[in-house]
């Protein structure tokens, strides 16, 4: 089962304006996968355990100030992604967090910045899930960021 719903929130700003983006961002990208996994569960348990995968974010641990209802969203998401995992662990369910900084989606169509192929995100979760790993880092930046989150905080380490 693939959690990869997901909207930006791009609209509310860090100082000023309405909360709605942000609410928005935390409704389909927190709560929406938290329901799926309610729902899918108890599927996945009947039928051996299987496995969730969510399409997280680099955003999971880097906030902007340009958009900081959608990292807060996605932060909140990789904190219920370890949760699943380890709720769902007795059942024989592999949870996958899948990272990655901006694909080549219409999510992302609006950045003029390096971006990996759907396809090539795809590829890297199928690999993970048929090794048994349970996070994908599917991009550079996603890596470098990743490594530095038991760095001292400073400007230089994000």
């Amino acid at each position: 089962m693939i959690n990869n719903a997901g909207v930006g929130g791009w609209e509310t700003k860090l100082l000023e304006g309405s909360f709605d983006g942000a609410r928005e961002a935390m409704e389909v990208n927190l709560f929406g996968t938290w329901a799926v996994a309610r729902a899918f569960a108890p599927v996945l348990a009947r039928n051996g355990g299987g496995a969730l995968v969510n399409m997280l974010s680099v955003a999971s641990w880097v906030g902007r100030p340009g958009w900081p209802g959608y990292a807060a969203s996605k932060a909140a998401q990789w904190s219920l992604t370890s949760a699943l995992r380890e709720g769902l662990r007795e059942q024989g369910t592999q949870v996958v967090g899948v990272h990655a900084g901006f694909v080549e989606t219409e999510l992302a169509s609006w950045v003029d910045a390096p971006k990996i192929a759907p396809e090539d995100v795809a590829e890297q979760t199928v690999r993970a899930l048929i090794e048994n790993r349970v996070e994908v880092l599917a991009d550079d930046r996603t890596r470098e960021v990743k490594a530095n989150l038991c760095r001292p905080l400073d400007a230089e380490a994000l």
